[in-house]
C-alpha cells in the first residue's frame, strides 16, 4: 500500500530545506504600532511554527510608511523594525519552521481603516496619508481616495526602499525572501493595464508594465544571498477581460526564471472592485500548475486549500511544490500535526514535546 507522505516530504529550495510541503501564506494581522511586531506576532508565528507547518511568511510588511494598507501594518522602513521582528524570526526556526517575509507596498489600497473598524479609505484628518499609484485611478468602492501618479523619481526610490528592506529582513534574519506583486497592491497595479494608464516606460505594452517589478527584482537580487530563496507573490489573473491574465503571467515568470527568482506564489484577483471571482475549494490551484509546467520554476498554490487529502493529492499530483494554508491556520494553528494523522503517517509530523502526550 502506498504511504501517503507526499505532503510531509522534505522540500529543498537553494540552502534551505522545508521539513514538509506546508506553509502560512503572509496575512497581515493590522496589530503593529508605527510598524514594529509585539507579543501578538511572537505568540500568532509561534504557535503556528510549534503546529508543524514547515515555512512561515511573516505578513505583508511594507517597506514605507506610506505604503502599508492600515496604521496597524508590519514595517521595514527602519533599523527600529529590525528587533523585534529578530524575536519572532527567532522563535520560528527554534520550533524547526523557515522564517520567511513577505515585502510590499501597498499603492492605491493605502491608507485604510483596520478590517474590523470597516476598511475603507481614511482621510488625512483621521489618520490616513495620501496614496501613490502607477496612474491617478482609484480603486473603487471604499477604497476611493484618487492617488498620486509616481513620478520616475519617486518609482525609483520606492524601488530602493524595497533593497533596504530586504537588507534589513536579512538582518533580522529571515531565510525565504518574497515579493508582493498581487492583490492590487502597487507591483501588481504596474503589471495591469487595468490600473496602469502610463506613457512613459512603466506603461502601455507589456515590456514597460513589467519593468517596474522586473527592476525591482534585479535591485533586490544584488543584495539577497544567492544561497536564499527569492520568491514572488503574483495575481496570476485579474478575472477581468482586458485585465493581467495567465498568458502575461507565464510570460512573466520565464523573465523572472532568468532572474533567479526561485518560486512563485500564485494568487488571483484583487487589483478590480468588481471582478467576478469563482471561489471554491482549489480554485486557483491550476495557475500553480500552468506555472509550474510551462516556467520551470516552483509554485506554490493556494486558495480554499483546507483538508489533509486535498492538499496532499495537490502534490502528489504534481501541481504544485508546496500548499500555503491561509484561512484554515487560522482556525487550526496544528493543521499539520491533524493532516499528518489523517493521512496515516503521524510519523512524519511529531508534535512538540510538551504537547506529545495528548497526540
Amino acid at each position: 500500500m502506498e504511504t501517503n507522505t507526499h505532503l510531509f516530504s522534505k522540500l529543498t529550495v537553494k540552502s534551505v530545506e522545508l521539513r514538509n510541503r506546508i506553509g502560512i501564506p503572509p496575512m497581515c494581522q493590522y496589530s503593529c504600532q508605527d510598524g514594529l511586531l509585539n507579543d501578538w506576532h511572537l505568540g500568532h508565528y509561534g504557535l503556528r511554527a510549534a503546529g508543524g507547518f514547515g515555512l512561515i511568511i511573516i505578513e505583508a510588511t511594507a517597506v514605507c510608511p506610506e505604503g502599508r494598507i492600515t496604521p496597524g501594518d508590519a514595517g521595514i522602513w527602519s533599523d527600529a523594525h529590525i528587533e523585534p521582528l529578530a524575536r519572532t524570526v527567532l522563535f520560528i526556526e527554534s520550533q524547526g519552521a523557515v522564517p520567511g517575509i513577505q515585502i510590499a507596498h501597498a499603492g492605491r489600497k493605502a491608507s485604510a481603516a483596520l478590517p474590523w473598524k470597516g476598511g475603507a479609505h481614511l482621510d488625512n484628518a483621521n489618520g490616513g496619508w495620501n496614496i501613490v499609484a502607477p496612474s491617478p485611478i482609484a480603486f473603487g468602492g471604499d477604497l476611493g481616495k484618487v492617488p498620486h501618479e509616481l513620478t520616475i523619481e519617486e518609482i525609483t526610490r520606492i524601488q530602493a526602499d524595497f533593497v533596504a528592506g530586504a537588507r534589513r529582513a536579512l538582518q533580522a534574519g529571515c531565510k525565504w525572501l518574497e515579493i508582493h506583486s498581487a492583490h492590487g497592491y502597487l507591483s501588481h497595479e504596474f503589471l495591469s493595464p487595468l490600473s496602469n494608464k502610463r506613457t512613459d516606460r512603466y506603461g502601455g505594452s507589456f515590456e514597460n508594465r513589467i519593468r517596474f517589478l522586473l527592476e525591482t527584482t534585479q535591485a533586490i537580487r544584488a543584495v539577497w544571498p544567492e544561497h536564499l530563496p527569492f520568491t514572488i507573490r503574483l495575481s496570476c489573473t485579474d478575472w477581468v477581460d482586458g485585465g493581467w491574465d495567465l498568458e502575461q503571467t507565464v510570460a512573466l515568470c520565464r523573465i523572472l526564471r532568468l532572474e533567479g527568482v526561485d518560486l512563485i506564489d500564485c494568487s488571483t484577483g484583487g487589483g478590480v472592485a468588481t471582478a467576478n471571482i469563482p471561489v471554491g475549494p482549489n480554485f486557483q490551484v491550476s495557475f500553480a500548475d500552468r506555472v509550474r509546467r510551462d516556467c520551470g520554476l516552483l509554485t506554490a498554490a493556494v486558495g480554499l486549500i483546507t483538508e489533509p487529502a486535498q492538499a496532499d493529492q495537490i502534490i502528489r499530483s504534481g501541481q504544485a511544490d508546496m500548499v500555503l494554508i491561509g484561512r484554515e491556520s487560522l482556525r487550526d494553528p496544528n493543521w499539520p500535526l491533524r493532516a499528518a494523522r489523517s493521512l496515516g503517517c503521524p510519523e512524519q509530523m511529531p508534535p512538540p514535546p510538551q504537547y506529545a502526550r495528548v497526540w
